[in-house]
């Protein structure tokens, strides 16, 4: 190829597009970055500060999606459902309205007591929507009256381990349905709050098999109740009892220790597992004490405080409860007990079909 060719070669070749460089985003007015240096003036900042991507990148944005996520959460909203379990007239209304601070248990001011006790273990639910600083949250409460007032309370925990299933099996046929709901009805039970009886003693044969067997589908938190009848010793000497007989029968209630993640939730749950059971005072009444409104029970020697932490551990279970685990309750019972109950669920039927657009049930709940 001679040289005049060569040179028409080459001017046929096209040159390669040259696309421009990609903007920047600016960095907002308001944004500082922490630790950023502005490189000096003329110093040529597009070519040099190799490893020092960042400070090339400037301001990106992705702090944001905490914001995101926070305003999209407030819209929908939040589901929490707690259960509470435990003989009458161990004051379980008393405390679940004590811990909202609203009457939501199923029992108001205006209960009769001329109610009769229920013959067989119920199961009723009763649904608020709470709101606080802008953050709406539908609250569930479901009372098992009947529990433990019988003679014979043999089983009487099935009907119960009977409801827990049947909502993690309502949730279950929402999931594989074709046409499924785009946000799905949360009615699963949370938490589970378990009333022991303030004996001074030791537990109760059915309160070993009913955390015996309920322990391992749904998130069990023993409270000792009306802990204002027993003295700072019995209450102490109580406390540890119970935990040597969970331990020996091999009950482990929420938080669980193989469920921590890292050594920080590790410290704090270990001094909330130290604090189980919670020796608590639920109260709906108001009194003056110390220059101030408070809830309390009153004594002939003085007002109980239920905020007190040197009276009872309310408020001990309230902050474990709502302010520091609360998200974490609803991760465990969807991550552990649903997932377990799914897993059992779908290996045992050999999977689940999905329930038809006619809303016929293509195959009963083998609970």
């Amino acid at each position: 190829m001679t040289s005049a060719e060569g040179s028409r070669y080459m001017s046929d070749i096209v040159p390669p597009e040259v696309r421009p460089k990609p903007a920047v985003p600016a960095k907002p007015f308001h944004v500082a970055p922490p630790n950023s240096v502005p490189s000096p003036q003329g110093m040529g900042g597009e070519g040099q500060g190799s490893g020092r991507g960042s400070a090339l990148l400037g301001y990106i944005g992705i702090d944001t999606i905490i914001e995101q996520m926070r305003k999209k959460t407030m819209k929908t909203g939040f589901d929490f459902n707690i259960m509470v379990v435990g003989q009458s007239g161990l004051g379980k209304s008393t405390l679940v309205n004590t811990l909202f601070k609203s009457q939501v248990s199923r029992r108001s001011t205006s209960w009769s007591r001329d109610e009769k006790f229920p013959k067989t273990v119920e199961i009723k639910s009763v649904s608020h929507v709470i709101e606080e600083g802008g953050v709406k949250m539908k609250l569930t409460v479901i009372d098992t009256p009947g529990f433990g007032d019988q003679i014979n309370n043999e089983n009487c925990w099935e009907p119960i381990s009977k409801y827990i299933n049947e909502q993690y099996e309502k949730f279950l046929k929402e999931e594989v349905n074709i046409a499924r709901k785009k946000r799905i009805p949360d009615t699963r039970v949370h938490c589970c709050l378990y009333f022991i009886s303030p004996t001074g003693h030791s537990l109760r044969q059915l309160d070993i098999e009913f955390m015996k067997h309920l322990s391992r589908v749904v998130n069990i938190i023993p409270v000792i109740a009306k802990s204002d009848t027993l003295t700072l010793d019995e209450k102490t000497e109580f406390k540890q009892r119970v935990r040597k007989e969970l331990e020996a029968c091999g009950i482990e209630c929420y938080p669980q220790k193989e469920f921590d993640e890292d050594m920080e939730d590790k410290s704090d749950n270990d001094k909330i597992r130290e604090a189980m059971p919670f020796a608590v005072v639920g109260s709906d009444k108001e009194y003056q004490a110390s220059g101030k409104r408070i809830l309390g029970r009153k004594t002939p020697w003085g007002v109980v405080e239920v905020e007190n932490p040197n009276h009872c551990e309310f408020s001990l279970l309230r902050d474990f409860m709502i302010r520091s685990h609360l998200q974490d309750l609803k991760e465990v019972t969807h991550n552990i007990h649903y997932e377990t109950y799914r897993a059992k669920r779908l290996n045992d039927n050999g999977g689940l079909h999905p329930i038809s657009s006619s809303g016929q049930d293509t195959q009963e709940s083998n609970l």
